[in-house]
């Protein structure tokens, strides 16, 4: 008989040996306890919201917060606010957003508005918008407070 690279649970099915390293293998997966992810009680996210957010939060964006507007009738599923410590920073945040959705998820801004001044930049992508507020913008616009009933998904920042 041949040896293959099938489990051994297999194996025995079929007739057929396994090599050392399958056995180990399976061995392993065996004897590993499988922990249950835990649960979280936010909305799941759309993959394109999910994949802004990380690209913010690899600029270093702080304060990263997503309001569900679905169910307040606002114009957009989802905002996604953050906030950059100085305009080159704002700057390349957006970039990095604009860049990673076009590479990863083929999806480009129909707007994006603020990029020259970088106090507040806007990309809106029609399910959701873009929000990269310079720290005095973000406190004078207050868009938390202005959405206070949409519900608040807060992403805790990263040391």
């Amino acid at each position: 008989m041949a040896k293959t690279n099938a489990s051994p649970a297999r194996a025995r099915k079929t007739g057929t040996r396994t090599t050392g390293a399958a056995k180990a293998a399976a061995a392993k997966s065996a004897a590993t306890p499988r922990t249950p992810r835990p649960r979280s009680s936010a909305p799941k996210l759309p993959k394109a919201v999910t994949t802004a957010i990380e690209a913010a939060r690899d600029r270093k964006a702080v304060d990263i917060v997503v309001l569900d507007l679905r169910k307040t009738g606002g114009f957009t599923d989802f905002f996604v606010i953050c906030t950059g410590n100085n305009p080159r920073q704002i700057g390349a945040i957006a970039d990095a957003v604009r860049e990673t959705l076009k590479k990863d998820l083929g999806e480009r801004p129909a707007l994006a508005e603020g990029v020259d001044r970088s106090e507040w930049v806007l990309l809106d992508y029609f399910n959701f918008v873009v929000h990269i507020f310079s720290r005095e913008c973000r406190s004078f616009y207050a868009l938390e407070r202005l959405w206070g009933n949409a519900e608040r998904i807060d992403f805790p920042n990263e040391d």
